[in-house]
């Protein structure tokens, strides 16, 4: 037992001093050898001094420790750590230090425990610390990592959004600053005199605003523009023509535009009506003319600075030989010559509707405008196809409607227009009443013989085919009766009733008859 503790206190020894001092291979293996107990290769074992030495130290410890010789067990061995240190050295130093035994060799340097395994949870550097797996740790310090670099992006995004805003604020107050120090150029003080200003279709408040600048309105686009765009009322304006106040600050400008008393210059022409006044037989009302109605039209202002185109200017006006100066169409020309009577000349020609025109113009201006504006809707009508079927020019089918219109109620159109027809192509007369009147000042339904047999251009009693002009300004259907009118032979007809009840006959003594009952209920009787 003692030699067994004594050789291990020895091969520890050269251990210890073989780390200390370089060694060659071979003796590297003979202690490896010697650790596991055998002799090294090609020598057998022998004790040596060192051996003895040990084996000394190991009697002591023996005696001390109380074991026999013959024991087979080796005593265990624990310290703080609870590993077991390595053979003979640990144990033998603290029996030493307890009998104060002096060994014949020179103390062994200061204990170095043997290296050990490091544990899952102990630090590399062997000062018992419990530490954190490199796997883990390297978990930890990723995720550190990640979470750092988030925080660090976050601050960027927050600090960009307040500069953004900074700079959307900063932007915000120079606008404002600048708008202030150079706003758009605006009149002050009392207004000038009233101008007319259009409105196109479709006109934006830009394009507005431009005329007004042209006008003398305003002083600035931008001055009539910004104050349109508060005003909600510049959503309902209507195309046309409007008196606004020269010189006017730009909210005034746009207050009065969308004001329904600045509207100028908007005319009604209802269907059936004449050029010029005529008066009732039996009330002696007045029916204004299409002209009274223009010349009312043309008024704007107030007091003393009102202008107004008079009935007499546009009667006038109307007259003229210049047939182009007055809007006349190519398909009416040749006719429209050929007129006797030059005040007469453009009657039909301004259609039954709604026309805007500049009232600021002179008479003439103002008949063309209406003129062109009517030749449109005629054309767009069909009017220029329109007389395939019957063998009509255009003018021939506006007057042929113009008759309609006066002769007969809607539902009567068409087989009225049929008659018309009909006589034409016999060379029959027409015999309108309407035709008589036309020229006279007085009207009604049932006309006196003496009027009756006024010659004329108009009076189709004493003519054949169709008047010299149109007779009225027609409906849109009337001229769809000229178009298309319904089939048949009538060749007269008669209106029996106030109600309007008309016979179509193409009987002579048919026609005789339902005129008499006519006559029975005072539908032909003059007031004369």
């Amino acid at each position: 037992m003692t030699d067994r503790w004594a050789r291990a206190e020895e091969r520890f020894r050269q251990r210890e001093a073989e780390r200390r001092y370089r060694r060659d291979d071979d003796a590297w293996e003979r202690d490896d050898q010697a650790w596991e107990g055998e002799p090294p290769a090609n020598q057998a074992w022998e004790p040596d001094e060192r051996d003895n030495q040990a084996s000394h130290g190991g009697r002591h410890a023996e005696h001390r420790g109380g074991y026999d010789d013959d024991t087979t067990v080796i005593p265990r061995y624990t310290d703080d750590q609870d590993y077991p240190p390595p053979p003979g050295y640990a144990r033998e130093s603290r029996y030493a230090q307890a009998d104060h035994v002096e060994d014949e060799y020179e103390p062994a340097e200061p204990e170095r425990p043997a290296p050990r395994r490091v544990g899952r949870r102990e630090s590399a550097r062997g000062d018992g610390k419990r530490t954190q797996p490199r796997a883990k740790r390297s978990r930890i310090a990723s995720r550190k990592a990640a979470e750092r670099k988030r925080r660090r992006r976050n601050l960027w995004i927050i600090g960009g959004v307040f500069v953004v805003l900074f700079a959307g604020a900063a932007a915000f107050a120079a606008f404002k600053l600048m708008k202030r120090f150079n706003s758009p150029d605006d009149f002050a003080g009392p207004t000038g005199p009233l101008v007319v200003v259009q409105v196109q279709p479709g006109d934006t408040a830009a394009q507005i605003a431009e005329s007004m600048v042209a006008k003398g309105v305003v002083a600035s686009s931008g001055a009539f523009y910004e104050a349109a765009l508060r005003n909600s009322n510049m959503s309902a304006l209507q195309p046309g023509y409007y008196a606004i106040p020269s010189h006017s600050q730009g909210a005034k400008a746009v207050t009065a535009l969308v004001d329904k008393e600045s509207r100028v210059g908007n005319v009604i022409v209802s269907e059936g009506r004449q050029l010029h006044d005529q008066q009732d037989v039996k009330t002696g009302a007045r029916s204004d003319g299409i002209l009274r109605k223009i010349a009312d039209a043309s008024c704007f202002g107030a007091a003393a600075d009102r202008k107004c185109v008079t009935y007499e200017q546009l009667d006038a006006a109307g007259a003229s030989t210049d047939l182009a100066s007055l809007g006349v169409p190519n398909w009416a020309t040749q006719s429209v010559q050929e007129v006797p009577t030059r005040s007469r000349q453009l009657e039909g020609l301004i259609a039954a509707g709604t026309w805007d025109f500049d009232p600021s113009g002179t008479p003439v201006q103002i008949l063309k405008q209406i003129i062109a504006a009517s030749t449109r809707s005629y054309e767009n009508s069909g009017l220029l196809q329109a007389g395939a079927r019957t063998g009509l020019t255009p003018y021939q089918m506006l007057i042929g409607a113009s008759l309609v219109e006066r002769e007969a109620l809607p539902r009567d159109m068409a087989r009225v227009a049929r008659v018309i027809v009909n006589r034409l192509k016999v060379d029959q007369k027409l015999e309108f009443d309407s035709t008589v009147n036309y020229t006279l000042d007085r009207i009604e339904i049932a006309t006196d013989p003496n009027d009756r047999f006024k010659k004329t251009a108009w009076n189709t009693y004493m003519m054949l085919g169709l008047p010299a002009t149109p007779i009225s300004s027609p409906s849109p259907n009337a001229l769809k009766a000229m178009e298309n009118p319904e089939v048949g032979t009538w060749l007269y007809f008669v209106t029996i009733d106030f109600q309007g009840t008309t016979l179509f006959t193409e009987s002579y003594e048919e026609h005789r008859i339902n005129t008499k009952v006519a006559e029975k209920n005072g539908v032909l009787n003059s007031d004369r």
